[in-house]
């Protein structure tokens, strides 16, 4: 007997293998939770786009989506934090759904207040309203403990939650998965990275929009079609541009890229038809978005228009990054007829996208200052809507 025989021959272990159908309800689950995830960044980012100053989150994540798909070359790359905002929107809407019934009954309340106030019935619904926020507040703790998911706000489990409250250093735990939930979304990364992206367009933006808003100050014969045709043509030049700038920019993270238009045109020629297919989208995409400034939305539906406008251009975005990553793998430039037949479909699509910009300002609500709601290249709702 050498020393690595085993005393005692224990029988292997078997080995459990799920069914078939488990592993593809798992899948399934899995498969519904991502687009469930999708569904609230969207919704989170259009939300946030109503807020000024805070609007920098949701160009922040854009652009950083666009630099994730500029770096790895795969669309999928540019869908960042989806489990962890599946785990938030299960939070919110799982709240929702829990208070529902508080918000039924507290309606039936009121109202025996209205008609009767003071008597039995009504002192009865407010009985009733208390106890079930009292319930409410605790399903709400107990399903945020046991992970957050939807199912768990559904499905009560009074028993595992009493449990839970005889386990040690509970608070801690909480507060420490709180804490690390709250890093995990590099809001400032975000914020910082929005921010700066916004200046470099605006800085870009600033000489052409400028010279369209004071072409629509002048009569046309007194130099106002003159500046309107400068303008426009500025216009197109910075269009043409400045998605790839911005791109660049979220995959070196350093501010000058926004402004290097000439490593931008070095791009162009090595990948000219994805360059020219991602302004295409990027532009057409951003068209229809200046329909929805006719009429300024009230207050407290302002972020339904910025659903839009993220649903048009986050996918934009990506495909922007994919041009960008397409470019710079490849070291030589393309054959110069497929650099030349994308240029000459560039100019149609840039003269049409500043017709329809240009025209705009006299549709929408905010006059002149709409050429400045870039929507391409800005944040969905600029800091001048709201």
């Amino acid at each position: 007997m050498t020393a690595d025989t085993p005393i005692i021959d224990l029988p292997e272990t078997p080995v459990v293998r799920d069914s078939w159908m488990r592993r593809r309800l798992r899948a399934i689950g899995s498969g519904l939770d991502w687009l469930f995830g999708l569904v609230s960044i969207i919704t989170g980012l259009a939300a946030l786009s109503v807020i000024p100053i805070v609007n920098f989150l949701t160009l922040g994540y854009m652009l950083h989506a666009s630099g994730r798909v500029a770096a790895t070359g795969k669309l999928r790359a540019g869908f960042i934090g989806i489990r962890k905002a599946s785990r938030l929107g299960s939070f919110f809407l799982g709240g929702w759904l829990v208070f529902l019934p508080v918000r039924i009954l507290s309606g039936l309340w009121k109202d025996a207040e209205i008609i009767a106030p003071g008597s039995s019935t009504a002192r009865g619904w407010r009985a009733t309203v208390l106890i079930l926020t009292a319930l409410a507040v605790l399903q709400i703790i107990s399903a945020s403990v046991r992970g957050g998911r939807l199912r768990h706000f559904l499905r009560p489990a009074p028993i595992r939650f009493y449990r839970w409250l005889s386990t040690p250093d509970k608070f801690q735990n909480i507060r420490n998965a709180v804490v690390d939930y709250i890093a995990g979304l590099r809001l400032p990364y975000y914020f910082w990275l929005g921010a700066r992206g916004f200046l470099g367009a605006l800085i870009w933006l600033l000489v052409p929009v400028g010279t369209l808003i004071a072409a629509a100050q002048l009569a046309p014969d007194k130099g106002g079609a003159i500046l309107s045709f400068l303008g426009g043509f500025l216009l197109m030049f910075v269009a043409s541009a400045l998605p790839f700038l911005q791109a660049n920019f979220a995959l070196e993270n350093n501010f000058r890229a926004l402004f290097a238009f000439r490593q931008v045109r070095q791009m162009f020629k090595r990948a000219p038809l994805a360059f020219w297919l991602a302004l295409f989208i990027t532009l057409l995409f951003a068209l229809p978005l200046y329909l929805l400034k006719i009429e300024l939305p009230p207050r407290e539906i302002a972020w339904l228009p910025s659903l839009l406008f993220v649903v048009f251009i986050f996918p934009a975005r990506l495909l922007t990054g994919w041009a960008v990553n397409r470019a710079n793998r490849r070291e030589q430039p393309r054959h110069w007829f497929f650099r030349a037949m994308s240029r000459l479909a560039l100019a149609p699509v840039l003269l049409f996208y500043v017709l329809v910009v240009y025209l705009s300002q006299y549709l929408a609500w905010n006059g002149s200052l709409s050429l400045f709601e870039q929507h391409a290249f800005m944040a969905p709702a600029p800091l001048i809507s709201y």
